[in-house]
């Protein structure tokens, strides 16, 4: 994912979250709707998630120092998963809170068809929003289900935002439908029933965030198609002709970390060798963009299994 990209569907859902936030927390006060409360309080969450993601981005650009030899890119991941936290923490156990409380204490709603209209309003901004992500992942979606796009991608942003913005399209509908219920019936018990769901929604996308940026910060290799075209880019058939053992890891969502040792045909110069390992590198960074930092260690195979350190099946 292009930073370029990635920044346009964030700034997207920034701003219409930071509407929409305003826009549901004055018809909270009007209505005295707590689904439009809850729905208020996980715009204000999603605007600072945002925020969080811009921030994040920015760290992430910072030069790579005697401290931080390979650079800031993982600042991407950790803003990330504190995004999931802040959705989980200030989003889904507030609404659930809220949620119990109304069921238990329900109030009357006052001029509910200010409710409707705001939320048909924030439908419509926050669906501008969710269209934006789509347009930005489906490049690098390819073929992949969303599912397995929001799951394999090294980049955080992109899936981050779509999952908020799809809780946030189906909170909208849960909130319309506890108030819609609540006109219709009388019964405000509907209204505290949509925001418990809308509590439990967002739990359920904070753990999914949680889980999956958990696994990038601490250090996610090469997807299997990359370490196949990797592998296949390393050997030439006629210097290199086998890859002993490879090991990847993005050291950001655009920097891939790649350690290989490879077999080299016995007999070759020194100056041989170093020519292999370096076209070797060119030709994996064309195939594989990412692969920016690569330390490549010339062997010799030997058929004798790999010992506990990876370097066996060489002389």
């Amino acid at each position: 994912m292009s930073a370029g990209g990635g920044k346009k569907a964030i700034l997207a859902a920034l701003g219409a979250n930071a509407g929409i936030a305003t826009a549901k927390f004055i018809g909270a006060a009007i209505t005295g709707s707590a689904s439009m409360l809850a729905e208020a309080v996980h715009s204000v969450a999603d605007t600072s998630n945002q925020g969080l993601l811009l921030l994040g981005q920015r760290r992430a650009e910072q030069e790579a120092d005697e401290l931080h030899q390979f650079g800031y890119g993982r600042s991407r991941y950790f803003y990330s998963f504190v995004v999931a936290l802040v959705l989980f923490t200030l989003g889904s156990i507030y609404a659930v809170y809220e949620g119990i409380h109304k069921i238990q204490h329900p109030e009357d709603l006052t001029s509910p068809i200010v409710a409707i209209a705001i939320l048909v309003i924030a439908i419509g901004l926050e669906t501008f929003s969710f269209m934006t992500a789509v347009k930005e992942s489906r490049p690098l979606k390819g073929d992949a289900s969303w599912w397995r796009f929001i799951r394999n991608s090294r980049s955080p942003e992109l899936p981050v935002v779509l999952l908020e913005d799809t809780g946030a399209l189906v909170g909208l509908v849960l909130a319309l439908f506890g108030v819609g219920l609540t006109m219709i019936t009388g019964n405000a018990v509907f209204d505290g029933i949509g925001t418990l769901c809308i509590g439990v929604l967002l739990g359920i996308i904070a753990i999914v965030l949680i889980i999956e940026m958990h696994s990038l910060l601490i250090g996610e290799g090469a997807t299997p198609g990359e370490d196949r075209v990797i592998r296949d880019k390393l050997v030439d058939g006629t210097r290199i002709d086998r890859v002993i053992h490879l090991k990847t890891q993005y050291l950001g969502p655009e920097e891939l970390l790649v350690a290989a040792k490879v077999s080299i045909v016995p007999g070759l110069e020194i100056a041989e060798i170093a020519a292999a390992i370096n076209d070797a590198e060119e030709r994996v960074r064309a195939a594989v963009p990412a692969a920016r930092v690569m330390y490549l260690e010339p062997d010799l195979y030997r058929t004798e299994p790999l010992d506990a350190s990876g370097s066996g099946k060489s002389l």
